[in-house]
């Protein structure tokens, strides 16, 4: 029998969890804009300052190591030749010869241009990933997993906002 005691010990409960939720996602949003301000980046901006240049949903992205929906970028069915370069420093990133269909809804690669890109483990969400960020902007891209095509086996699952494409002369 549920007693008066229990429902009240029961909402609390729940309540505690509600906030301890909250300030995890709180915590979580933070920490991706700290990170990249602690890291030893070449380009290092206030948070004023990537406001100003960022569109608020890259901002998210790029700072806040946000993820779009999936299947939103126009990236994601971009076929030309050229180089997809970093939406916060313009540093190339990816070439377009590494790019597949993952079938995902993201951008997707095998491999990054060479010290395009760095890495740190990702906890969050209560799974361990390969977080993985612009080399020169700390600026968020996505995470990257062991299910790719050869000759990696690599798969950069990237955001398309974080991104920016440059198609070679010959492309366009």
């Amino acid at each position: 029998m549920t007693t008066r005691r229990r429902l009240m010990f029961g909402a609390a409960a729940l309540g505690a969890a509600g906030i301890g939720v909250s300030r995890l996602l709180d915590w979580r949003m933070a920490r991706g804009a700290r990170a990249a301000a602690e890291g030893d980046f070449e380009i290092v901006r206030t948070e004023a300052e990537w406001r100003e240049i960022l569109t608020p949903e890259q901002f998210a992205v790029l700072r806040e190591e946000a993820t779009e929906r999936a299947f939103t970028s126009p990236l994601n069915d971009e076929k030309r030749k050229g180089i997809f370069h970093c939406a916060g420093c313009d540093l190339p990133l990816y070439s377009s010869e590494a790019k597949f269909d993952s079938g995902t809804g993201w951008p997707s690669f095998w491999e990054s241009l060479p010290d395009a890109i760095g890495t740190k483990q990702d906890r969050s969400f209560f799974m361990v990933r390969t977080e993985c960020h612009c080399a020169r902007c700390g600026g968020h891209q996505g995470h990257i997993f062991d299910d790719g095509p050869p000759p990696t086996g690599k798969r950069h699952c990237i955001n398309g906002l974080a991104l920016t494409f440059k198609p070679d002369a010959s492309s366009s």
